[in-house]
């Protein structure tokens, strides 16, 4: 593919994206990429920019202010923009990359799992999704109960399964995540995009918790042929558990020696406004146009 195809190609999925939305009264945003706060997720590093007498961030998505317009009462808003993570370079990983990112008021996760079904079956000609709840990914792969098993019995399937990463001082969510990049998510989504929802609490990150037995956080990630393409919430409106969940996070960045962000306040107080009840996903662009070209390094979709 030449160059200019590949920038004709990258124009027309923004164009039907904006169309898509456009039809939909969905309405198209911009939010800062330099921010004075960042994510505390302990899984995500920030890139920081020196200014003045401190550092500003490049933001790695830009969730905390779209909530902050839904906050304001801007309705249902979507954005294309680029997003920042300090991470290596691989075949699906670059630390600048483009994203889409849209929240549709009144919706749960699973309304937004069928609207995103709808534009994916528009971009990329796909079959209608599968969905499958996260602990029946597991029983059905791996024969495990997610919401059951013990730490122990996670560290001996590793074992027994010859991956080989070091889980000493490894967490539950850890264990669980290494069983579901190494054995589970390699084999999903090549019939169809398949969705896994309803993780267990304790990825909850900014979801919503339903109180039923186990407890689930209502969220999902989409996989396409062995790769996660889009991860998503009903999203959170409680400021108070929030800022609790952003606690324990810099807790555990503090167990782990990382740097600690500060709790971005001006999003604490946008939930303590009222966040309207609402369903939220993030899209990685230059995967979904590694699928469309069925290239296999994203390096071949990013012109610079």
């Amino acid at each position: 593919m030449t160059l200019k195809n590949l920038i004709q190609l990258r124009q027309t999925l923004y164009a039907t994206i904006r169309a898509f939305f456009a039809a939909r009264d969905v309405l198209e945003v911009e939010t800062p990429l330099l921010s004075e706060y960042t994510v505390t997720d302990p899984h995500i590093e920030s890139f920081a920019v020196p200014f003045g007498d401190k550092n500003y961030f490049l933001q790695t998505s830009p969730e905390y202010a779209m909530k902050r317009l839904l906050a304001d009462g801007s309705g249902s808003i979507f954005q294309i923009t680029k997003a920042f993570r300090k991470e290596e370079s691989g075949s699906k990983h670059h630390p600048e990359f483009s994203m889409l990112e849209w929240y549709r008021i009144g919706f749960d996760h699973h309304d937004l799992m069928n609207e995103l079904d709808v534009l994916l079956q528009l971009i990329l000609k796909t079959k209608p999704a599968q969905k499958i709840s996260y602990r029946d990914l597991f029983l059905k792969n791996i024969d495990v109960d997610p919401f059951a098993v013990s730490h122990v019995t996670l560290k001996k399937i590793i074992v027994a399964k010859n991956i080989r990463v070091d889980c000493s001082d490894a967490d539950f969510d850890f264990l669980l995540n290494i069983l579901l990049t190494h054995c589970i998510e390699p084999t999903l989504g090549f019939e169809a995009p398949i969705f896994v929802y309803d993780f267990p609490v304790t990825q909850a990150a900014l979801a919503k918790i339903r109180q039923e037995d186990p407890p689930v956080a209502e969220r999902f990630e989409l996989y396409i042929r062995g790769m996660e393409i889009a991860n998503g919430f009903h999203e959170l409106c409680d400021a108070k558990e929030q800022e609790k969940r952003f606690q324990e996070n810099q807790r555990l960045r503090k167990n782990k020696n990382q740097f600690i962000p500060e709790i971005d306040h001006h999003f604490i107080d946008a939930l303590k406004k009222g966040l309207p009840d609402c369903a939220g996903v993030a899209m990685g662009l230059d995967r979904l146009l590694l699928l469309q070209l069925k290239a296999v390094d994203i390096r071949e979709v990013i012109v610079f």
